[in-house]
């Protein structure tokens, strides 16, 4: 009992730091490059879509956690960078977090039939978010239709009076508290040394607050989502989607929401139609860290934060609604990674290549094709 109390504890106060730490970065960001006008300059090697892409797949890859870097993006967009920059950055978050159940599907790879069935459980997960740029990318490049749909919700949130256009009420006044108190500590010092200095810090603890907020809600959850995983197998892809989506908010890692699940795939527990629309609900799942961290930012820039926050939201739900509704898409990541996980199941080093090229070798090429 006084183990859950102190989770609980810990979970709240992981809660709160998160928030302070993303309006933290937001000033950062202003302070540091002098307002809108700097920002802008500092973000337009950004204005190529893939660029922005590739940078949120190699974060992402790098820190191994979409709701870190999508949290770090909502500070940036409140400290001034554009919607339109930042939606490539979101969709390069989905296929960055990817690699780590890749990398956990190499715990069954000294059995090669385990390792082609949690092979495959881990490698849909990266071609439906493959897929699902190579769908959205485009069309947001030709019709910016996120970014309209996005700010659409924001301003319709904004009418009802859902957020407070003011940057006011209690909710934000504790979290604008604690925003100031950490700026007050670096006031003394020039503009661009203190909001150098909050960036930094601001993502340093942005960090430590996942890592806790994680750990906590895996004491006070874990449990409950495992019972949920293991009641909605053979249920159907709509239970699956939505079970994925509630595992993946109790424990906010839509890592370990796949890591749990190829371990499965792989001693056959669940097949990979089973296992599918639990990812699929693991992306949906993982946006709620960055609509908590919109929350904390008040001021003029605290509705595009909201908007970029909605956009990952719509982005991650419109993905797994037209790819899974229509029968021949759907089956692309289902028959990519059977055929994946038979090549790598028989040459260990074309897994491996698979790993390097995905992560690494077709962004680079992607930047390089465009530059």
């Amino acid at each position: 009992m006084q183990s859950r109390v102190i989770s609980w504890f810990i979970l709240f106060v992981a809660l709160y730091v998160l928030l302070v730490a993303v309006g933290v970065v937001g000033k950062g960001f202003r302070l540091a490059f002098g307002g809108a006008e700097g920002i802008g300059t500092l973000f337009e090697f950004a204005t190529n879509p893939f660029v922005g892409l590739v940078l949120g797949i190699l974060a992402t890859a790098l820190i191994q956690s979409s709701s870190t870097v999508t949290s770090i993006i909502v500070g940036l967009v409140a400290g001034g960078m554009p919607v339109a920059v930042a939606i490539p950055m979101v969709m390069g978050a989905n296929v960055g977090t990817t690699v780590t159940n890749t990398l956990v599907s190499f715990g069954h790879v000294k059995q090669p039939s385990e390792f082609r069935k949690a092979f495959a459980a881990a490698t849909i997960h990266d071609i439906f978010n493959l897929l699902s740029i190579a769908i959205f990318l485009p069309v947001e490049f030709a019709f910016g239709l996120l970014e309209k749909l996005s700010g659409a919700a924001t301003h319709l949130v904004e009418g009802i009076g859902t957020i407070d256009a003011s940057g006011k009420g209690i909710f934000k006044v504790v979290i604008g508290a604690g925003t100031k108190f950490v700026e007050s500590l670096t006031a003394s010092l020039p503009d661009v040394w203190a909001g150098s200095i909050l960036i930094v810090g601001g993502i340093a603890l942005i960090l430590l607050s996942i890592m806790y907020l994680g750990n906590a809600l895996k004491a006070v959850f874990v449990g409950r989502a495992q019972r949920i995983l293991q009641a909605a197998v053979a249920k159907g892809p709509v239970t699956g989607i939505c079970s994925g989506t509630l595992v993946t908010v109790l424990v906010q890692s839509s890592s370990t929401t796949t890591s749990i699940i190829v371990p499965l795939a792989g001693s056959g527990v669940i097949g990979l139609r089973h296992a599918y629309p639990f990812t699929l609900g693991a992306n949906i799942g993982t946006t709620v860290t960055a609509l908590l961290a919109a929350t904390a930012i008040v001021g003029p820039t605290h509705a595009v934060a909201h908007q970029i926050a909605i956009a990952h939201f719509l982005y991650n739900a419109l993905g797994v609604a037209v790819i899974y509704s229509i029968p021949w898409l759907r089956e692309i990541p289902v028959a990519g990674a059977e055929w994946i996980a038979r090549l790598g199941s028989e040459r260990k080093w074309m897994a491996i290549g698979y790993i390097l090229s995905v992560f690494f070798g077709i962004p680079g090429a992607l930047v390089l094709a465009t530059a």
